[in-house]
Formats: structure tokens, sequence, C-alpha cells
């Protein structure tokens, strides 16, 4: 999250955390190396499903809500909805406390994978931040969003 300052957003916060679970959750090759040996430092499906909803209730409504706070613009917004709709469909299926492989294994996964990617390409892009870096850890987003 180098290029574009995040802090041009009035709730820049809330958008590195998007950011990060979009990232993470966008990654193949991130899942297999990371989520399922269960390296520290980068949480697993669960973590990122919370800093997704967390603070934006993105559970309970539409990104749309957050167009000039979090979002830039409608098709930023339409496309995180596509992707957190995608995830908790999963996430209640298989049950938040699920390990890492249930949600992989999952007939829906790469469906979610996808649509996380496509959100996750248009914000990081809209920041100026290359999309296909790896997913930074947890304690560098605490680091960023404590930053300012």
């Amino acid at each position: 999250m180098g290029g574009m300052p995040l802090n041009d957003m009035p709730w820049w916060r809330w958008r590195a955390n998007v950011r990060s679970a979009l990232h993470m959750l966008s990654d193949p090759a991130f899942h297999q190396e990371c989520w399922l040996p269960g390296l520290p430092g980068y949480g697993d499906v669960t973590d990122a499903v919370y800093r997704l909803v967390e603070d934006t209730w993105l559970d309970n409504w539409s990104a749309e809500k957050y167009i000039g706070t979090v979002f830039r613009d409608t098709q930023e917004a339409a496309l995180v909805d596509v992707a957190v709709l995608r995830v908790l469909r999963i996430m209640h299926q298989v049950g938040a406390d699920a390990p890492v492989a249930a949600y992989l294994q999952h007939h829906g996964w790469p469906e979610a994978v996808r649509a996380a990617r496509e959100a996750h390409v248009r914000l990081a892009t809209a920041d100026g931040d290359n999309p296909d870096v790896r997913p930074t850890s947890l304690d560098e987003l605490t680091a960023t969003v404590a930053a300012v």
C-alpha cells in the first residue's frame, strides 16, 4: 500500500482493512503458502472476513453506502459487494471456525477468489499500488493504519 496515499479517503483506515482482506482472499498462492500451513502473522480466512466487514458492516448493507468515504466510485463498491457476498455465503456454509482447508475445498471458493481479485485489483490500482505483490502481514497493516 505504498502508491497513492490511502489517507486521501476520509475513512482510509477502513479502506486499508478492506483492501488487506480482499488482497489475502484473492491470492491462491498466498492461501497455499501462508494460510494452509498457518504461517504466523497472516491470520486466516476468518480474520480476513472480519477485516472486510468489522467496521463497514458490509455483511449488513451495500458498499454503496461508503462511496466517497471508503470507496472511490460505484464500480469499486459493486465489486466489493460481490466479493463480500460470495465469501460470506461460503463462511455461512462451512462455519466461521472451519479450518482453512474447508474454505479452499468449497465448490464456490474459486468464484469467491475471482470476485475478491477483481475488487482487489480495482482498489489497489485506484490507490496507485501494484495489485500483484504478495499480501502484507497483519503487523504491516497495523503499522499502516496507526500512521498519521
